[in-house]
C-alpha cells in the first residue's frame, strides 16, 4: 500500500449566495494518476478475482453459454500473475467451478490452465438465485480483505428462484466486501435487479444483446481490474456546525446517489464509499445547506477529503482536499450566476431520471406520461451533449421537435432497444475543464 495513486481534487462552484439563501452546490472532480512512471513496471498491491457464470438452464439457448464460457477464459487469460482468484457458476446454488473447495488461488501458469480446463466443462441446468452467488463470492474474499476484491457477474435471467428480500439480505451482507461489475446478456434479465445489485456494491452494469459481444466486454472488465492500485476509498466530507449535506451523487462515470451509504467518521464528518481506484477520473455533485449568512460574510461550506479508512495494523491516510465556499453578497450578477458544471450534470442527473420514468410510465401503460418523460429527456440529451443517449432515444421515439421535446411514441420498439436505453441512462458525459467561467474552481 505505499505505492498510492497521486489523488488531486478540484473543486467547481459559483461560491456568491443571496442574502437569506443557505444552498450551495458544487463539483468534486477526483483525479488519480498512476504512482508509476509510464515506462516503469509497477509494483501492484494485492489483488482477489471473482468470475461468476450464471449456469442455469436458460443459458443453454441462443449460444449464451458458449459465448460465456469464452469470455470466462478470456477474464483469466488477462489474469497477472499472482492475483488470487476463483470461477463460480451459479443456478439455485452456487458451486466452485475451479479450485475445488471454498477458497482462491494464485494466478499463475498451472492455476489458469486449471481454470480454462475447468470452465470449458460448465454445462446449463437449474435456477437462478444471485444473491447466493454473491454470498459465496463473500466468503471467499473474507481472507483477502487487505487486496483489492472485484467481482464479475454475468446473468441471462431474473432472480426467481429466490425472494426479493432474499436478494436484499444478501446485499446488506455483501456491501463493502467487494466491488462488482455486471453484465446481462440477452433479453430476459431483469435491469432493476442489476442497477440495485451494482449500485450496492459500487460496480457498474451493462446490457450485451448480442452474446458474441461477451468476450471482448470481460476481457475489458478484467483488465480494469488488474490496473486498481488502492481500495475501499472513500470521500469524506465536513460541514460546519449547524449545515448539513443534502446530498452526494456520483456523476461521472455514472449516476450513483451515494446520500444514503454515508457513514459517521468524525465530529459534523460523514465518509461516502468510493470503491477501488486506479489511473481514473471521477466527478462528484455536492450540494450542502448551510445557515444563511449576512452579506459579506465568508465561510467554509464544506471541506472534501479523498481517504483510506485506517487498519489496527495502518493508520489512516488523507490522499487529497478541497475545500467548497460560501460568501453571501448583494451583488445579483454574482449570486444569480450558475456554475456551467454544476448546471450541466444537473441536467444530467435530471436526464437518468427522466428516461428512468417515461421507460416505467410506458411498461405501465401511461403513454402520456411517457410522451411527456422521454420527451424531456430528449431536451436534456441534447443540453447535455450525450450523444449516445439520443440516438438511444431516437429507437424508442419520434423526435417531431428537439427544441421543445415534442415527440410521439414508436411502436413496435424491440426489447433490446429499451434495455438499452434504460441500462445506459445514467452513464454519463464529462464536461471540459475549461468550461469553468473565470474566477470559479479551486480546491
Amino acid at each position: 500500500m505505499s505505492d498510492l495513486p497521486e489523488f488531486t481534487i478540484r473543486v467547481d462552484q459559483n461560491p456568491y449566495l443571496p442574502a437569506g439563501a443557505g444552498e450551495m452546490h458544487a463539483i468534486v472532480s477526483v483525479e488519480a494518476a498512476s504512482a508509476h512512471p509510464p515506462a516503469q513496471a509497477p509494483r501492484r498491491g494485492p489483488a482477489a478475482e471473482i468470475i461468476i457464470v450464471d449456469t442455469s438452464g436458460s443459458m443453454s439457448y441462443g449460444g449464451k453459454l458458449v459465448a460465456a464460457k469464452r469470455a470466462a477464459r478470456a477474464a483469466v487469460k488477462a489474469l497477472r500473475d499472482g492475483v488470487h482468484f476463483a470461477v463460480i457458476g451459479g443456478a439455485n446454488r452456487p458451486r466452485m467451478i475451479y479450485p475445488q473447495g471454498e477458497r482462491l488461488v494464485r494466478a499463475g501458469d498451472r492455476t489458469r490452465r486449471g481454470a480454462l480446463v475447468a470452465i470449458g466443462r460448465l454445462d446449463a441446468a437449474g435456477g437462478t438465485a444471485i444473491g447466493s452467488w454473491l454470498r459465496l463470492a463473500n466468503r471467499l474474499f473474507e481472507r483477502h480483505r487487505d487486496a483489492v476484491r472485484h467481482a464479475i457477474l454475468l446473468t441471462d435471467g431474473k432472480n426467481q428462484h429466490e425472494s426479493a428480500d432474499e436478494l436484499d439480505a444478501a446485499l446488506r451482507h455483501c456491501a463493502d466486501g467487494f466491488v462488482c461489475d455486471a453484465r446481462g446478456v440477452g433479453t430476459d434479465w431483469d435491469v432493476a435487479e442489476l442497477r440495485k445489485i451494482t449500485s450496492v456494491l459500487l460496480g457498474g452494469f451493462l446490457d450485451v444483446p448480442d452474446p458474441a459481444d461477451l468476450e471482448s466486454d470481460f476481457l475489458s472488465m478484467a483488465r480494469d481490474a488488474m490496473g486498481k492500485e488502492v481500495t475501499d476509498v472513500a470521500l469524506r466530507v465536513w460541514t460546519p456546525q449547524h449545515a448539513r449535506v443534502r446530498f452526494v451523487k456520483q456523476m461521472v462515470p455514472l449516476v450513483e446517489d451515494l446520500t444514503g451509504r454515508r457513514t459517521e467518521s468524525g465530529r459534523q464528518t460523514g465518509d461516502y464509499p468510493t470503491g477501488a481506484w486506479g489511473a481514473e477520473q471521477r466527478e462528484y455533485h455536492l450540494c450542502v445547506e448551510v445557515p444563511p449568512g449576512d452579506v459579506g460574510r465568508q465561510m467554509r461550506a464544506a471541506w472534501v477529503k479523498i481517504v483510506v479508512p485506517g487498519t489496527a495494523e495502518v493508520p489512516e491516510r488523507e490522499l487529497a482536499h478541497g475545500s467548497v465556499l460560501a460568501e453571501w453578497t448583494e451583488d445579483e450578477g454574482k449570486s444569480t450566476r450558475i456554475n456551467r458544471r454544476v448546471a450541466h450534470h444537473t441536467g444530467q442527473s435530471e436526464l437518468a431520471d427522466a428516461i428512468r420514468e417515461g421507460l416505467e410510465a410506458r411498461r405501465e401503460g401511461d403513454d402520456d406520461t411517457a410522451t411527456t418523460r422521454l420527451g424531456r429527456a430528449v431536451v436534456l440529451a441534447q443540453r447535455v451533449g450525450n450523444e449516445q443517449i439520443a440516438g438511444l432515444l431516437d429507437r424508442v421515439v419520434d423526435v417531431l421537435d428537439p427544441e421543445t421535446g415534442t415527440v410521439r411514441l414508436k411502436r413496435g420498439v424491440s426489447k433490446a432497444d429499451e434495455m438499452s436505453l434504460d441500462t445506459r441512462s445514467v452513464r454519463t458525459v464529462r464536461t471540459r475543464q475549461n468550461e469553468t467561467e473565470p474566477g470559479e474552481g479551486g480546491g
